[in-house]
């Protein structure tokens, strides 16, 4: 069968809550897809899974890289597929659960990493700005290196984009197609679970986690990892929650103003994440806000995925 159930969503959404229900009712175990939550030292601001939540289900892709190492979406799509295989030998079906939309796309689609540039940890870069800020901002970003070449690619067309600022850093020389994602995976099916609520709910859920995460000690874990030599030149420290702490840490700006960053960035990153996600065709959404709560539409997923499982 290697069927392989996907939970995504906006952060703050009740991803993992939903995630551990659906690995605990199909005999499953949890893939992680969440550029945050596979370093370690960083707990708090990427609200990884609790010590509780990792007991009820096994996870995969979770606290064991180093923050100051280097990482790329292709050693995640090696990884999370090995550990899928390994989980489908076992008679057990992966729940892969994340809000990180190019993680999710490596895993959908026949993406060959072999074919792209060497440097690859620009492209991620890059992919990465598009996703959290948005095509626009790719293309600014564009303009101001190369004007005559940002005129002539729309602003939404992100592949091209991303191809012209790698022939500016890398010459036109080195640059070879990527691949072009359009085929499935083959060697599983993804049932994808997309889950939302209400704007306003999701906000004040967004607004009231920052307030825990404050409370629970993240401005503490972000000197521990300066302490520990990381900058904001380090990928894993422009994660939401840790760029803004950092800046206030730096002395830019208060505390109160980084509290306000983290929730407004967070509240913006979620927009996109739903953006992103609405363009998978076969995506399946439950807006938890019309159920009478959490468990009425978890029974409600489980009832749809008994059917095609």
């Amino acid at each position: 069968m290697n069927k392989v159930i996907a939970v995504a969503g906006p952060t703050a959404v009740g991803k993992t809550k939903f995630a551990i229900k659906l690995a605990q009712e199909f005999n499953g175990e949890i893939v992680s897809c969440d550029s945050m939550q596979l370093y370690k030292y960083m707990n708090i601001g990427s609200a990884k899974p609790s010590a509780d939540e990792l007991k009820q289900a096994r996870h995969h892709l979770v606290d064991f890289l180093d923050p100051r190492e280097d990482f790329s979406v292709a050693m995640y799509q090696k990884l999370a597929r090995e550990a899928i295989m390994d989980i489908l030998s076992r008679d057990c079906i992966p729940v892969v659960s994340g809000g990180t939309g190019l993680y999710l796309n490596s895993l959908l689609y026949e993406m060959d990493f072999a074919s792209a540039p060497q440097n690859q940890s620009y492209r991620d870069e890059l992919m990465e700005l598009a996703e959290k800020k948005g095509s626009s901002e790719l293309h600014k970003l564009l303009e101001n290196k190369d004007k005559a070449a940002a005129d002539g690619i729309h602003p939404n067309n992100i592949k091209k984009v991303i191809r012209a600022l790698e022939r500016l850093k890398e010459g036109e020389g080195s640059i070879r197609p990527f691949s072009e994602i359009k085929e499935p995976a083959k060697d599983y099916d993804v049932l994808l679970i997309g889950l939302t609520r209400d704007r306003a709910e999701l906000y004040d859920r967004i607004n009231r986690r920052v307030d825990v995460l404050i409370e629970e000690g993240l401005i503490r874990e972000v000197e521990q990892l300066m302490d520990m030599g990381l900058t904001s030149e380090h990928i894993s420290m422009k994660g939401i929650g840790y760029k803004e702490i950092m800046d206030y840490l730096m002395g830019r700006i208060t505390k109160d103003e980084a509290i306000e960053n983290v929730k407004k960035n967070t509240r913006h990153y979620a927009k996109k994440q739903l953006t992103w996600f609405r363009r998978y065709d076969k995506m399946n959404w439950y807006n938890i806000s019309e159920y009478s709560g959490d468990e009425e539409a978890a029974e409600d997923i489980i009832r749809w995925l008994r059917k095609n499982i």
